[in-house]
């Protein structure tokens, strides 16, 4: 999962999606992958600047690897990206700075959520109904060649501000340099602001940013998880970090796979002496977030004294990251249970408005509430559905889940992320997609020019042949070639449905085939007539798929 939210990984799934549905996909600043696209990124800069000179923009790198705001700078031109070796060997996301902030108290800041990825197959989401606001500690100012270095007025990261000397550590969630998102919702809604709509548009984005990431994420999961096997109940909490701009659109950031729970700071006493002092803020957000996802993803729903009894040994290991200081002590050895529910009845709550504006959600979205029964000793969960509870609304954006799909269908050899050049005409052959116009020998050239440029990139050489991203490319050319005039995303829609089709045909022939020799005996004799025949199963549902695929043409 860490490897799928990468910066450099993050920007290439959601330009796929850019490119498929340039409005839904508007929240995520224009992005360069260095350093493949320097080149292109130059030309673009200038090709603008050269259209509209009173354009003056800002941009920011970001290491791919980086973490806690280690090595990100802003530069005025492409020229200024500082050309050293380690670049090469780090590769780097370059972005859009967005200049025009929403600022509090004359301070920039950013948004950090916690959203639980509980399920891929079905999708599950779960966001926090409370988040973290983080804050600069110099007052903003746009940014100029003489601010552009000054890092505690354009950078939100709380690694860095909190070694600034303007840093607050405040007791109240409504002050401070850590402050609760509810604080600021409620500060908004008071001059006038639409924060049902703020709600609505934060999940829209959250919802849109996993559909646009777990196609990969499947490709690897099947790698791992044998086929027609129950695998492991698997979760993730992502920290994903929002801007909101002047006009409260929010803009996606980054994601962040292992976010801190930390719910205490280090405060100096004297010169060199230091001590872990409780946090407030963290603890009202994070304690929450861990205690309602250990009640969401216990399999067997087990009652509260079993935890007590050591039901769910991870709860130690949690309880040790909340309260690093305690390790080792009787709190986190023998009484865990205890020590979260005292937490939690303290801390847990949510306000009953900021409840109401997460339930709005997306507008007209449909109710498919599954929150399970709630245990009568713990507040309610600060977690709130968002998927599949608005999956209407959604479905339509999962084209590449489906490309996905017909990926991991010919890999061939379990295990494998990579389609061999085999594997790539077994497709084209099964879905009849070669012809006097597109022979084998141009499958083959298409297969070895996607290939070799996308490992010219320097994308994942652990094994040879095709990663998923290429073959979204691959896909993307032949539903180009075959439905000329359209929009992208109709062509591919289109390209989807006939392989689909050509597959569920190809299926029902080898269903009659396994059925040819008749029903089969028993021991004894007798006939076994089977239900319902699966070639006229199979034959309804080409039949369906035909259809649709019809009424797309």
């Amino acid at each position: 999962m860490t490897e799928m939210v990468r910066k450099v990984t993050l920007s290439r799934a959601v330009r796929t999606m850019q490119d498929l549905f340039p409005l839904e996909y508007n929240f995520y600043p224009r992005s360069w992958i260095l350093p493949e696209e320097l080149p292109l990124f130059v030309d673009e800069v200038r090709m603008m600047k050269d259209s509209d000179p009173s354009w003056k923009p800002t941009f920011i790198v970001k290491p791919d690897g980086g973490c806690q705001g280690d090595g990100i700078y802003l530069i005025k031109d492409p020229s200024d990206i500082r050309q050293t070796g380690s670049i090469q060997s780090r590769p780097a996301v370059v972005q859009e700075y967005i200049c025009k902030p929403l600022l509090v108290d004359k301070l920039k800041f950013d948004i950090r959520l916690y959203v639980l990825l509980k399920s891929l197959e079905p999708l599950e989401i779960y966001i926090a109904k409370d988040g973290l606001s983080r804050f600069c500690t110099e007052p903003y100012q746009e940014p100029t060649l003489k601010n552009l270095h000054q890092v505690f007025m354009h950078l939100t990261n709380y690694s860095l501000n909190i070694h600034s000397g303007n840093f607050i550590h405040s007791d109240n969630v409504n002050t401070g340099s850590k402050r609760t998102f509810s604080s600021i919702l409620c500060r908004l809604s008071s001059r006038g602001a639409d924060v049902k709509k703020l709600w609505s548009d934060i999940i829209s984005l959250v919802i849109k940013t996993i559909i646009a990431l777990t196609p990969e994420l499947k490709v690897y999961y099947q790698s791992d998880i044998p086929a027609g096997k129950p695998g492991p109940t698997c979760f993730q909490i992502l920290g994903f970090d929002i801007l909101l701009m002047k006009n409260l659109k929010p803009m996606l950031l980054e994601v962040n796979a292992n976010p801190s729970m930390r719910i205490e700071h280090e405060q100096e006493l004297s010169p060199g002496v230091f001590e872990n002092v409780p946090s407030p803020v963290d603890e009202e957000v994070k304690v929450a977030v861990i205690r309602d996802t250990l009640r969401l993803m216990d399999p067997q729903n087990k009652k509260r004294k079993d935890i007590q009894f050591g039901a769910l040994p991870c709860l130690n290991n949690c309880l040790c990251c909340l309260f690093p200081g305690h390790q080792g002590s009787d709190l986190c050895q023998d009484r865990p249970s205890q020590l979260l529910q005292n937490k939690c009845q303290a801390l847990g709550h949510v306000s009953e408005a900021n409840e109401d504006l997460l339930d709005t959600g997306p507008a007209d979205g449909p109710e498919h509430e599954t929150t399970r029964a709630l245990e009568p000793e713990l507040p309610s969960l600060c977690l709130k559905q968002v998927f599949p509870k608005y999956a209407k609304q959604f479905n339509y954006l999962r084209l590449v889940d489906r490309v996905a799909a017909l990926f991991i269908r010919f890999l061939g050899v379990k295990g494998t992320t990579k389609l061999g050049p085999t594997g790539f005409r077994t497709f084209i052959r099964n879905c009849k997609l070669s012809n006097s116009n597109f022979s084998m020998a141009c499958v083959d050239i298409l297969y070895i020019d996607i290939t070799r440029r996308r490992n010219g990139m320097g994308i994942d050489h652990k094994e040879s042949g095709m990663c998923l991203q290429a073959f979204v490319e691959a896909f993307f050319c032949l539903a180009q070639k075959k439905y000329k005039s359209l929009p992208l995303h109709q062509q591919v829609t289109l390209l989807i449905d006939f392989c689909e089709y050509q597959l569920s045909v190809l299926d029902e022939k080898r269903r009659a085939v396994c059925h040819a020799d008749g029903p089969h005996l028993t021991p004894a004799g007798h006939h076994l007539a089977p239900a319902a025949h699966p070639s006229l199963l199979g034959r309804s549902a080409s039949a369906s798929k035909l259809s649709d695929y019809r009424n797309h043409r």
